[in-house]
């Protein structure tokens, strides 16, 4: 099977799950921005990470045979810093970059009123720019949460159709779909879901705007969730088409709205394939050749 992981946390990760992956059919990926487990301090700790998603991380996941995209905003759980809220005015320049194909994930952690503002000025954002908007849906009274998300989308003007509502489970599915915006679920190994209870609402509500993704983050994650829910899927009578469906088609028409996605084929890794460095540093370990080519700024 071909997957497109619309929603994992790459930099959290090791070399050996990039491997993985490949190995289990995933071809590209977006990132959405995260938080560092613990409060970044400065908006310059927000420029240094953008601009390591939109360089060094698509570098490596291309070394892996992986096509990495991003999306960038000021995450739900920081939204209430007022140290953090100044990288708002930053947003801006990183969504011109070609490999952000996504505003996210914005949305909802603690339903404050900071986390309201924030919320509306990312979807502003998505209607400035047109690009696709990953909304976090709270993981606490996540059915009042959701809806109050859904309000907030409705007022903004956005299109339906460039916002998913992520971490979605059986008591949210319903209004979200009946919304027009697309349906996010994260498979978790302990939480939040999992591929037996994602291939049940499958079956109910069919496979129409669902993007599943791994999140695998740096917590207790698994960044193989989605080729298990593949096989998940299969095993409870899906066919081929249907599985290529949810895992490739359905995340390749929802960030193609931004115009910007590459899918072109890469190759696996392998010492003798990947010379290349970025700003002087590569994913090989030893014995490189001092006389290749950097590559810098042109990923971008």
């Amino acid at each position: 099977m071909r997957i497109f992981d619309p929603h994992i946390h790459m930099s959290s990760r090791t070399t050996d799950d990039y491997e993985a992956m490949y190995a289990a059919g995933v071809r590209a990926l977006v990132e959405p921005s995260f938080w560092l487990g613990q409060p970044r301090t400065s908006v310059g700790s927000f420029v240094d990470y953008f601009d390591a998603l939109t360089g060094w991380e698509r570098f490596r996941a291309s070394q892996f045979g992986i096509r990495h995209h991003c999306a960038v905003a000021l995450n739900p759980k920081e939204a209430n810093d007022a140290r953090c809220r100044e990288v708002l005015a930053e947003l801006p320049r990183f969504l011109r970059r070609e490999s952000v194909v996504a505003i996210g994930e914005t949305g909802y952690d603690s339903m404050t009123a900071e986390e309201d503002e924030v919320l509306e000025a990312h979807l502003a954002l998505g209607v400035e720019h047109r690009l696709p908007v990953i909304v976090h849906t709270p993981h606490r009274d996540k059915k009042y949460g959701t809806r109050r998300t859904l309000e907030v989308v409705a007022d903004s003007g956005i299109e339906p159709g460039l916002v998913v509502l992520d971490h979605l489970n059986e008591v949210t599915i319903e209004m979200v779909k009946e919304s027009g915006a697309w349906m996010g679920f994260s498979i978790y190994p302990d939480t939040k879901m999992d591929p037996h209870r994602m291939v049940a609402l499958l079956q109910r509500y069919g496979t129409e705007r669902v993007l599943v993704n791994s999140a695998a983050d740096w917590g207790r994650s698994d960044p193989l969730l989605t080729a298990k829910t593949g096989a998940a899927m299969l095993d409870a009578g899906f066919d081929a088409a249907d599985v290529d469906r949810v895992l490739w088609q359905n995340p390749v028409e929802f960030f193609a709205q931004s115009g910007r996605l590459d899918l072109t084929p890469l190759p696996g890794f392998a010492l003798a394939n990947a010379p290349e460095t970025f700003s002087g540093n590569s994913v090989r370990r030893g014995g490189a050749d001092a006389t290749v080519p950097a590559v810098t700024e042109a990923v971008r």
